[in-house]
């Protein structure tokens, strides 16, 4: 695949960051297509950016059940991603608190929560949330690349064998 054609199937697989993708290519021209060596290729290019240039990544997710969710301004993977959390089902009470923690959190630590959301349900995610926002910065930073790089994985496990 020529590196036009990967950049534009693999673009997204790091939330609006193609630049990973790009350089995944970049160091790897003749990677086979297999979801463990493109999620390979892309880890190492994610974990080789710069610090600011993870913050961006993080930075590009959206809020869980937030403002980009009810305008219907999520890309794809996310809204079906958080579809099958039932995020897109939640009670007026269950909003307000997942406002409420997403506006704490981005407060505290500069970015969205992150988790991916696959096999777990709303109060899954509510208390990973409650748990983490206890965290300190680092771990923090630390636990939401962990939780970009399982996304990423699991959006390519959908897409290739």
């Amino acid at each position: 695949m020529d590196k036009t054609a990967f950049i534009a199937r693999f673009g997204g697989i790091f939330e609006h960051s193609p630049f990973i993708a790009e350089r995944a290519i970049d160091a790897h021209p003749d990677l086979s297509l297999t979801a463990e060596a493109v999620h390979g290729a892309m880890v190492a290019a994610f974990r080789a950016a710069s610090h600011a240039e993870k913050l961006g990544v993080l930075r590009a997710h959206p809020d869980l059940a937030g403002r980009l969710a009810i305008a219907g301004d999520l890309t794809e993977d996310s809204k079906a991603e958080q579809a099958s959390a039932g995020l897109d089902r939640l009670t007026a009470d269950e909003h307000a608190r997942f406002t409420a923690l997403n506006d704490a959190y981005t407060s505290r630590f500069g970015f969205p929560f992150i988790i991916a959301v696959k096999g777990l349900g709303k109060d899954d995610i509510l208390a990973a949330f409650e748990a983490r926002i206890g965290n300190d910065a680092d771990t923090e930073f630390q636990t939401a690349l962990a939780q970009v790089e399982k996304i990423a994985r699991l959006r390519l496990t959908a897409l290739l064998p």
